[in-house]
């Protein structure tokens, strides 16, 4: 077995959301952390390039790919919510005590 460089890839993506994952269960990471979302935006894009990086027949791998877009949506919706709620907390104003 010869790994390419799309394998390689995906790999990476596949540590990328495992990882995440692990340190989210181990109360390493919040679910709304910028690193968390990160990891898992990036994690699925790299593993939709493995997917396509051999040029398969798209009915093939239909179900993979629906499954990493929305793994790529969600973690964009996530990222958005995010930084939505980072600059609100950034633009209250201070109580005077």
């Amino acid at each position: 077995m010869s790994l390419q460089w799309y394998d390689f890839v995906g790999l990476a993506g596949v540590g990328f959301v495992l990882g995440s994952f692990f340190l989210l269960q181990a109360g390493k990471l919040a679910s709304d952390a910028l690193g968390y979302q990160l990891a898992n935006l990036f994690g699925a894009i790299f593993i939709l390039v493995s997917i396509f990086g051999p040029s398969p027949d798209f009915r093939d791998v239909i179900s993979t790919t629906i499954m990493q877009l929305a793994w790529i949506a969600i973690s964009v919706y996530g990222l958005w919510r995010g930084l939505k709620a980072r600059a609100a907390r950034f633009r209250k104003p201070k109580d005077p005590a």
